[in-house]
């Protein structure tokens, strides 16, 4: 009896995997026969489905996957991926989703740290945006169009192109996705003059489970509220978001200044917990720690990267830092005077770079690294100096040598 089980084990095995393949290759069909009696004209359409079984399917998939731990053989997989060309296409999928009981995941950069718009645990449908990416900039009423398939940069270029005294208050990686970044909320490095990128958003276009299109006005305030950081996925797909502009200074000022622990890091950093919450609101200030081996013995120590960005020139900046922060020590020499734009690539650690990096999709931001796992929490008081110490040990261990903590100061319109 033994020796009979084995013998028809393998047997079961390939009829199993033959039904799983026949049951996907069914709702393969079954799903595009849909989209083709439910699209306004299918031979566009097609031209934008990715099945499994198309050998653009994997590049298209991958394309903007920023965390490789998902490009694993073991990461589920969508069914198929649509990457629309107009509204209409996101109708067709919407429709075609709901009727075969898939489950759809709104894919816009791909930034989400945990795969969130291109990984499901049920079988699902990528609905891609990066076709729909427009940036229409309106100069005189200082507003923007912006599609949920074009990235940070593509908004930042177009800004920078029209004006130099206009911005939008968004963050440092130029490949994060329009649609996500504003549908969870956005900080940036003018959050504490202007808000969270999400605040100054004026107006969208959505396309909700029914398949209507519906703007401000016609989706209700609670609707329009719950996009701006409820998340991109839960409450319809949002094609295009109306951002209000806003006013920067033709020059601000940067620094960025290290220190060790030799160099009373410890000290500076808990200082540090007090005195950027209050500084003025065009002032962004954030602590870099990280793990590095000492000048002075080769000994490991920590490299606390104080860096910050100011509204204003540098005979503002610095009596300003030397009244409020003079533990820290900065002088002129460590300031650099530059537009908003300049100072996106500057903070972004991108200085060395063109302008033309904000439209290359594909580049990997040095603030990312290619796999990695990143948590977040709010410090609600100051860390005690204390405290640092035993942090200070805990980055000294083997499993952290590639370890890294970012403090962010808030205050400002923030406290509001």
């Amino acid at each position: 009896m033994k020796s009979l089980l084995f013998s028809i084990s393998p047997f079961i095995f390939v009829v199993l995997f033959a039904l799983s393949w026949a049951t996907s290759a069914y709702a393969d069909e079954s799903f595009l026969d849909c989209l083709s009696l439910h699209s306004k004209d299918y031979s566009s359409i097609s031209k934008v489905v990715y099945t499994q079984n198309n050998s653009s399917y994997s590049s298209v998939l991958e394309s903007t996957i920023r965390n490789f731990r998902f490009t694993a053989p073991t990461t589920p997989k969508p069914l198929v991926i649509v990457t629309p060309l107009d509204v209409s296409h996101i109708q067709a999928t919407i429709y075609c989703s709901r009727k075969h009981g898939l489950q759809i995941r709104t894919r816009s950069g791909g930034h989400d740290f945990e795969g969130l718009s291109y990984v499901s645990e049920v079988p699902f449908v990528i609905v891609d945006m990066v076709n729909l990416r427009s940036v229409d900039i309106d100069v005189k009423n200082r507003v923007a169009w912006v599609q949920s398939g074009a990235v940070l940069g593509e908004l930042y270029y177009k800004i920078a192109a029209t004006s130099n005294t206009l911005a939008f208050p968004a963050g440092l990686c130029p490949t994060v996705g329009i649609g996500g970044y504003l549908s969870g909320g956005g900080y940036g490095i003018l959050f504490r003059k202007y808000g969270l990128a999400t605040d100054n958003v004026i107006d969208a276009q959505l396309v909700d489970v029914n398949g209507r299109v519906l703007d401000r006005k016609s989706m209700g305030e609670d609707l329009f509220w719950a996009i701006r950081g409820g998340g991109g996925g839960s409450f319809g797909i949002v094609v295009a978001w109306k951002v209000q502009l806003v006013s920067v200074p033709a020059t601000m000022t940067v620094f960025s200044i290290n220190k060790t622990l030799e160099q009373n890091a410890t000290k500076l950093v808990h200082r540090w917990q007090s005195v950027a919450p209050k500084l003025p609101d065009g002032f962004y200030s954030g602590v870099t720690l990280t793990r590095v081996n000492s000048s002075q013995d080769g000994k490991k120590t920590i490299l606390a990267s104080f860096h910050s960005s100011f509204l204003g020139g540098i005979d503002e900046l610095v009596p300003l830092m030397q009244e409020r922060f003079p533990e820290l020590g900065l002088v002129r020499e460590d300031c650099i005077e530059m537009s908003w734009i300049e100072s996106i690539l500057y903070m972004g650690q991108l200085s060395n770079e063109t302008l033309d990096i904000l439209l290359d999709r594909t580049f990997q931001s040095p603030l990312l690294s290619p796999s990695f796992k990143s948590k977040s929490d709010y410090v609600k008081k100051p860390i005690p100096e204390i405290a640092f110490q035993g942090l200070w040990s805990k980055l000294f261990e083997e499993e952290a040598r590639f370890a890294s903590l970012s403090f962010i100061a808030y205050g400002g319109i923030m406290d509001e």
